[in-house]
């Protein structure tokens, strides 16, 4: 029976529209009596760490997915999925079917995360597997009682690797049947589902015509402006949006809707695909540009890019929408007042060294630049010297596109910042090719990943392989030494150049698999629900709840470097508007972070505006940067770990600007 209380916690739950599954709470140790499943699901999380390379870490797994321990049984089933090895399908299977819907959700989600170890080559066998497997799903959606695990199921049957057109067609049967249910924890499965299925299966078999109906339904259903149901329509508009099929009345009332983010996936349907040929198109851009949000603000400019709008933009109120009016400046070479407007901006420098007064002049710069290569010329040489080493970035990045060697050259051998020597080198590489080789050798002795590798990078397949092979060698060994595992990169860079079979991965290692087990099981203790605060210098706090559960290694390793002040100082250097902030590098870029590499721990918290993730560029190479979803961004769930979700302060999150400074994160219990 459930008591009040408990349906006002569901409720609520439910309206912050981020999860379908009931979260499990658990204690990794509580008392003598659960001593010993602690340490067994500590030993779990080992082997999953070590990514079970040999059948005693298997039969970990496979006796942890049959354990009368619920908790142990969870995280096994998590983890037998987390391996991308879809020959154990059949070991998750069973759990489709235990008494708890919790292990019954992980199982459907396991399921789903195995097969896509089939997303390379595969045999006739394995095709048939994958059918099976998804038959298997089918068969207990049938018999599902509770909405939670039909919603894991239905998203897992959307996003399976197909290769046949008769699978898709299947998953699309099945989907659209369950729409029948009136439920809205069913409803948000079946469209994650059918978004899912769009993105991820188009190029096989496109929706069906009934498929296009239901999705412009859920599109614009009347359903209440609560957060899930939001989420659904956001959701629906994704995939017709993928589907390039947008019509009208879908896109008046995207237009129109109470969701900001909705009303954002309409300015991106406005713009793209047939729906721009809509008469309404260019009516929803326009008044997009107004809009009170401004994420909406921003799709619109970026969908209706006229100039008369750009300079509109360029006052906003918002920081963001006035640097994308100043990128898109640089298309209006032909129109006077906008090359006088970004002139203007460049004509007192004065305040650019403050803290957060840079950005304008940097993007203006490159505009104008773009626009008119002989103004943009005359206002460079500041921009040089600058002691602001985010504008001699962005100076190396309009030189590149005024083609002025002699500065690229300049700042690629004299900077004493290695992004903007990164930055200038692969505009020489452009520009010159192998004529700068000189320069690109010479970098080669630089202690940053990011100017190794773009130099690696731009000697691939050099004349003067006898002058470049030496530095090249060293700088190989000299990583290979050094065995951070976030040299990666720059090491796969040096052997491309050097045309030798890939060692990259030789240095591999992983945070637990040499920790003490009692030591994991305490910290993971302290860590049963706790939350980050994070300051911004000159900006503000926002906390974060940290999901212990469900990426209980990515929280150790975050809480480890935040209580050992590693972040404190650090930067979010990549801000992508209407995407997503990164930042937690010591060197300001994406190939510098902690030393060691971190594993995926992808689970079922979706990449919703407000999730925390790491950032990877590959499988399990996560090197504690952090990024924060500022939209829902669907195509990176299951792809990106999910470790976090802002609590309060997005207000703060989404004021960061590129450059800014991580005063500090602190743990609170």
């Amino acid at each position: 029976m459930t008591t009040k209380h408990t349906k006002a916690r569901n409720t609520r739950k439910r309206g912050l529209g981020f999860c379908v599954f009931r979260v499990f709470v658990f204690s990794w140790v509580t008392s003598a009596g659960t001593i010993v499943s602690a340490q067994t699901r500590a030993a779990i999380l080992q082997a999953e760490d070590r990514r079970a390379p040999t059948a005693n870490d298997l039969a970990i797994l496979r006796s942890g997915s049959r354990s009368v321990d619920a908790e142990t049984r969870r995280i096994a089933i998590r983890a037998l999925g987390r391996l991308e090895r879809p020959s154990l399908i059949p070991d998750i299977v069973p759990a489709l079917r235990h008494a708890l819907p919790e292990i019954r959700a992980e199982a459907a989600n396991a399921i789903g995360q195995a097969a896509q170890g089939w997303k390379s080559e595969r045999s006739a066998a394995d095709a048939r597997a994958l059918t099976s497997a998804q038959s298997t799903l089918v068969a207990r959606l049938k018999v599902e009682a509770d909405p939670d695990v039909r919603a894991a199921i239905t998203e897992t049957l959307g996003r399976l690797p197909y290769a046949a057109a008769s699978d898709v067609a299947e998953a699309e049967r099945t989907l659209l049947a369950a729409t029948a249910s009136s439920s809205v924890t069913d409803r948000l499965g079946v469209v994650k589902g059918l978004e899912a299925l769009a993105r991820i299966s188009r190029k096989i078999q496109p929706p069906s015509a009934d498929a296009v109906v239901e999705l412009r339904r859920l599109a614009t259903a009347s359903v209440g402006d609560g957060a899930t149901a939001s989420r659904i329509r956001r959701l629906a508009l994704d995939a017709l949006v993928t589907a390039d099929a947008v019509d009208a009345p879908t896109l008046a009332a995207a237009a129109k809707d109470s969701d900001a983010q909705v009303r954002r996936d309409a300015m991106r349907a406005a713009s793209t695909g047939s729906a721009h040929a809509l008469a309404e198109a260019a009516e929803v851009l326009h008044d997009g540009l107004s809009d009170a949000s401004p994420m909406v603000r921003l799709e619109a400019l970026r969908g209706a890019p006229t100039c008369d709008a750009a300079m509109a933009a360029a006052s906003d109120l918002d920081m963001h929408v006035v640097l994308a009016a100043y990128d898109a400046l640089g298309r209006c070479g032909d129109v006077p007042d906008a090359a006088t407007l970004l002139e203007q901006t460049l004509d007192d420098l004065s305040d650019v060294g403050s803290p957060r007064r840079w950005h304008r002049a940097a993007h203006a710069l490159v505009a104008l630049a773009i626009a008119q290569p002989e103004r943009g010329a005359a206002k460079l040489p500041p921009f040089t010297t600058s002691r602001v080493w985010q504008l001699r970035l962005y100076a190396a990045r309009a030189a590149a596109v005024m083609k002025d060697r002699a500065t690229l050259e300049k700042l690629a051998a004299n900077d004493d910042d290695d992004n903007v020597r990164e930055a200038a080198v692969e505009g020489l590489t452009k520009l010159a090719g192998h004529d700068a080789d000189a320069v690109y050798i010479a970098n080669l002795t630089r202690s940053g990943n990011q100017v190794v590798r773009a130099a690696a990078l731009a000697l691939v397949d050099t004349p003067n392989m006898d002058a470049a092979k030496p530095a090249l060698s060293a700088a190989l060994r000299r990583l290979v030494k050094e065995g951070h595992d976030n040299s990666h990169d720059a090491r796969a860079a040096l052997e491309h150049a050097l045309n030798i079979r890939s060692t990259s991965d030789a240095h591999r290692t992983h945070i637990v698999s040499t920790s003490d087990a009692h030591r994991m099981q305490e910290e993971l203790r302290r860590l049963a629900s706790p939350r980050a605060r994070i300051a911004i210098r000159g900006v503000g706090t926002f906390e974060l709840a940290l999901f212990t559960s469900e990426a209980p290694l990515t929280v150790l390793k975050f809480a480890q470097l935040a209580e050992s002040g590693y972040y404190n100082g650090l930067t979010f250097h990549r801000v992508v508007p209407n995407f997503v902030i990164q930042g937690g590098s010591p060197g300001a870029n994406e190939y510098i972070g902690d030393a060691t590499f971190m594993r995926d721990e992808v689970g079922l918290w979706p990449h919703v505006r407000g999730a925390v993730g790491i950032s990877t560029r590959g499988h399990d190479t996560g090197d504690a940067q952090i990024f924060i979803d500022l939209v829902d961004n669907p195509r990176l769930d299951h792809v990106y770990t999910v470790f976090a979700q802002v609590l309060n302060g997005m207000d703060v999150v989404d004021q960061i600007l590129e450059g800014d400074v991580i005063d500090r994160i602190e743990i609170l219990p």
